[in-house]
């Protein structure tokens, strides 16, 4: 059975941090290249972060220098270290696994950063 289980969401002010825990099971986690998507309220969900099973990270403009993705192999789990929050960052975060046809999500998990 493949799993992808978020963690680590909440409430945050501006300016704060937050890190995200994805851990997975069921596939060759270390084939895999992984990612982060978010859904804010009322908006499509989109690409946060991606780190290919190499390790090298991908990052969307409105991220990139505040959020950081990194994978631990050994506990097939991925992170994403969010720091310098801003409210349109609130959205639900998902876990994301792809190689090849094979394309899994996780349940998501809610980031609310408050002004």
């Amino acid at each position: 059975q493949v799993q992808l289980g978020e963690s680590g969401g909440g409430l945050v002010q501006a300016g704060g941090s937050l890190r995200l825990s994805c851990a997975a099971s069921g596939f060759a986690f270390s084939n895999y290249h992984m990612g982060w998507y978010r859904q804010p309220p009322g908006k499509q969900r989109d690409l946060v972060a991606q780190i290919t099973s190499g390790g090298s990270t991908t990052y969307a403009p409105a991220v990139k220098g505040r959020f950081l993705i990194s994978r631990d192999n050994a506990k097939n789990t991925i992170y994403l270290q969010m720091n310098s929050l801003k409210p349109e960052d609130t959205a639900v975060y998902y876990c994301n696994a792809i190689r090849a046809f094979y394309n899994y999500w996780g349940q998501g998990t809610q980031v609310t950063v408050s002004s």
